[in-house]
């Protein structure tokens, strides 16, 4: 198979910087390749005890039309999403490039959003999770079945 594994995640309408900060250690620990924000803005807090920024790069998107215009183009766009017809985690092939999108913590990812991904997954779970757990599930389970390289252990940054 031709091609890199690398991979982005980010928050539609994020609502905390410390979610985002969550999920941008996640990332970190986990392999992804960049992480973002669609309507917001990152400022480092004390969840990303890693100092993410220095290791992995942050794009922030003022909008939907922002983000759709300059994310990579040849990626899918993957939603993460509790909605009929989204695939199940389990059974979900991730694809070798892929940009993944999670809703705000209190709510969830836009229709034009949903609309313009080429997949929406979906896993079980008995109650709703904070959107940076939900991320990190998503990521884990992109890490184990794609066998993703491991990057070395980053000191963390005081």
């Amino acid at each position: 198979m031709s091609g890199g594994v690398w991979c982005g995640i980010g928050i539609e309408r994020p609502k905390t910087p410390a979610n985002l900060g969550t999920l941008w250690r996640s990332a970190v620990c986990l392999g992804a390749d960049f992480v973002f924000t669609i309507g917001d803005r990152y400022h480092r807090q004390a969840s990303d005890t890693l100092g993410s920024p220095g290791h992995l790069p942050f794009f922030a998107y003022s909008d939907l039309d922002d983000f759709l215009t300059h994310r990579p183009h040849d990626a899918p766009l993957v939603g993460v999403e509790l909605a009929d017809g989204a695939v199940p985690l389990e059974s979900f092939t991730h694809p070798r490039q892929a940009v993944y999108l999670l809703g705000p913590e209190d709510g969830s990812l836009s229709k034009r959003a949903q609309e313009a991904c080429q997949a929406v997954v979906s896993f079980s779970s008995r109650y709703c999770l904070n959107v940076a757990a939900a991320g990190s599930i998503l990521l884990y389970d992109r890490h184990s079945k794609l066998e993703w390289r491991r990057r070395p252990m980053l000191e963390a940054v005081g």
